[in-house]
């Protein structure tokens, strides 16, 4: 008997998960768990077992541990791909593949993957991807390594997939001290990491700090090739003092001796907060690398701040708790936009989040980032759903007005499926005088990142690849270049932003008498 709509509703709006991935399914697969602590040799135990595989892939949380997997692999002389959103490096006669979690491949079945840090799918815009590498990766032996908050969770998870599960705990190498006084900002010993949360307040420490120590920098909006650049400088001591966010948190394998607290507070993207454990332990066990120091160390530059993560730091971490966020796929995106008879995706966005049912320990949700672009997708009539399901996704965030200008732009071409070349928003100038400027470069790259990532999967409207590619290059290296450098805090720049001409018209020798980034109308 023929469903009636409600019926056939209901059954859109109930899903089983693990039945979306039939290749995982049929291979019968192996779950291990090495869990443990930051410092406890976790990930490079799993690298091992890769290498030592005939197929494999790792799923890194970042487009530098990818790259950093990437070039391990190749160090072993084993033959790897690299794919992320913004590049991708196929060797042909690779059977292993190192790639940004977000990128994964359910289709193409290895002997062994590794998901790193997947703690992580607790996150609120990123965890459905470390909950589908889970359920649907389709490698026979599933290696996963995360922090034991994580535990329960991935116990649930192998209840709910009915697949065997090995737990391999792992213990720290070196001990990590508290320090019993507080850090005054004069005494700072080589080989110290100061931890703020804001890339204002990192800068504003790096200006105060240079004067006495020469420093490097690390903050979330930085690319993946500046922080590389400013962590080897670090690395090869040709720094004294790292001032880092608590992007130094995930992955970068740092020679740091002491990592102190300049505050115990953070602005999660709501509300200013104290910041909790689990921060405070996954930031803390970068300190005392194994096989540099005997040791790490915590503390901080004030005698509150100490107090309050000295206590923290010995409460229990929090754990895990389930339901876990599973995002909406393509299938699912047309069956109820169908349905529902809208061409709106931020409406079929919130109606699959109110309604969708789905077994186990999971829950439908949207990411916030997402349901932004939708909002912006949406004021195009003329826009397929399945292209603003596509541009949702690109990497944009809506506090830069160079990039939410060029993604109106790119969104017209692919409406009026005309040719988008890339062209720069600002001119690079000799040097960046304020922080603003300096901001503006590193929108830039933000810019053409979401140049290179629709030139991936839109290769026909975005054909400069290449060219944007290398234009980054030089980007990050201003940014490089202007990070070991004095920046002033006060910004008085607003008054010489003029309009230009587009990039590569102006005369070499006008370029050189400019010394601030200019906005352009150009996208």
């Amino acid at each position: 008997m023929k469903e009636n709509w409600q019926e056939q509703l209901q059954t859109l709006l109930n899903c089983d998960l693990k039945t979306l991935y039939p290749l995982a399914r049929s291979l019968n697969r192996k779950l291990e768990f090495y869990v443990g602590p930051t410092n406890s040799g976790k990930t490079y135990n799993a690298m091992q077992k890769l290498k030592e595989a005939n197929s494999g892939l790792y799923l890194a949380p970042l487009r530098l541990l990818a790259l950093e997997g990437y070039e391990d692999l190749k160090e072993s002389n084993i033959n790897a791909s690299l794919i992320t959103g913004e590049e991708q490096m196929l060797n042909e006669e690779a059977a292993h593949v190192c790639s940004t979690i977000e990128m994964l491949d359910f289709d193409l079945d290895v002997d062994v993957a590794v998901i790193d840090e997947v703690q992580m799918l607790e996150d609120a815009d990123r965890g459905w991807a470390w909950v589908n590498a889970i359920i649907g990766v389709p490698a026979k032996k599933v290696i996963m390594t995360g922090s034991v908050n994580a535990l329960d969770a991935i116990k649930r998870i192998a209840t709910y997939l009915g697949e065997e599960l090995e737990i391999i705990k792992h213990q720290r190498k070196n001990e990590l001290k508290v320090l019993p006084k507080w850090t005054p900002l004069e005494k700072l010993e080589d080989g110290t990491a100061l931890i703020a949360f804001s890339r204002s307040d990192v800068l504003k420490l790096k200006q105060k700090l240079q004067k006495k120590y020469s420093v490097s920098v690390i903050y979330g909006n930085l690319s993946p090739e500046v922080r590389r650049d400013e962590a080897k400088r670090f690395r090869e001591k040709k720094t004294q003092i790292l001032i880092a966010t608590d992007a130094i948190a995930m992955g970068l394998n740092l020679p740091i001796k002491t990592i102190l607290f300049t505050t115990d507070e953070k602005f999660d993207g709501k509300s200013r907060r104290k910041i909790t454990v689990n921060e405070i332990v996954q930031i803390a066990g970068r300190a005392g690398r194994y096989g540099h120091f005997e040791a790490g160390y915590l503390g901080a530059t004030r005698r509150d701040v100490l107090a309050y993560i000295a206590l923290e730091f010995e409460a229990p971490i929090r754990t895990i708790k389930p339901p876990f966020k599973v995002k909406i796929n393509n299938n699912q995106l047309e069956a109820l936009a169908s349905h529902i008879k809208t061409n709106s995706l931020t409406k079929v966005l919130k109606f699959f989040a109110d309604n969708m049912y789905f077994s186990g320990p999971f829950r439908a949700a949207n990411i916030s980032s997402m349901l932004e672009a939708a909002k912006i997708v949406d004021t195009r009539f003329n826009l397929k759903l399945e292209d603003k399901y596509l541009l949702a996704q690109a990497p944009i965030t809506t506090k830069s007005t160079i990039i939410l200008q060029a993604y109106e732009s790119y969104i017209a071409s692919v409406i009026k499926k005309r040719v988008c070349h890339y062209k720069p928003s600002i001119t690079l100038p000799k040097k960046a005088i304020t922080q603003k400027d300096l901001l503006l470069v590193e929108d830039e790259v933000k810019k053409i990142s979401l140049y290179l990532w629709l030139s991936y999967k839109m290769p026909e409207l975005f054909p400069d690849h290449d060219k944007a590619y290398i234009l980054r290059n030089s980007f990050n290296s201003f940014i490089e270049k202007s990070l070991k450098g004095n920046l002033v805090e006060e910004d008085n720049s607003e008054k010489t932003f003029r309009k230009r001409k587009p990039f590569g018209e102006k005369k070499e020798t006008e370029s050189k008498k400019n010394f601030k980034p200019r906005r352009r109308k150009t996208i």
